[in-house]
């Protein structure tokens, strides 16, 4: 499975999830919607499962692209791995080091991470506990505080 699925919903893109990182890909899908702040929704972007800032809270949109909703997350299924994108680690170096920090506590593999992607290889040592933490650690209007003072030009 490739990065930019073309299925039209998160139902469509797990059905095309490999047998081998379905059960452990529903696993971390389930953690993220368990502690995902209210107000981010789940629905496709960048052909990956996305959870966003709906346009009903944040009508501005993506600077990147204004005609989809503002990211904070997606979660893909690589071929050797399984990514979660996280733009709040990427944008706030607070964040990045709690995470880093607190991630040894919780795995006894090396963190490998790239700007706010996290790869999960090893299927039996993804930190569940402290990727709930991490989803929890943003409400939306953080989000959004953090998001224009990093990237709009006022």
């Amino acid at each position: 499975m490739s990065m930019q699925s073309k299925a039209l919903n998160p139902d469509e893109y797990i059905r095309q999830i490999p047998v081998d990182k379905l059960e452990t890909f529903s696993l971390i899908r389930n953690t993220v919607l368990e502690n995902l702040p209210e107000g981010f929704v789940e629905e496709m972007s960048y052909g990956m499962i996305g959870y966003v800032v709906p346009f009903s809270i944040y009508p501005n949109g993506y600077h990147c692209d204004r005609k989809l909703p503002l990211p904070l997350m997606h979660l893909a299924a690589q071929k050797n791995f399984i990514a979660l994108y996280h733009l709040g680690l990427y944008t706030d170096p607070g964040l990045l080091r709690w995470f880093t920090e607190e991630y040894p506590k919780y795995s006894k593999l090396k963190l490998d991470m790239g700007k706010g992607c996290v790869r999960f290889k090893n299927q039996s040592q993804i930190p569940f506990v402290l990727i709930g933490e991490l989803i929890k650690r943003i409400e939306v209007d953080d989000w959004i505080k953090l998001y224009e003072a990093a990237y709009i030009k006022k």
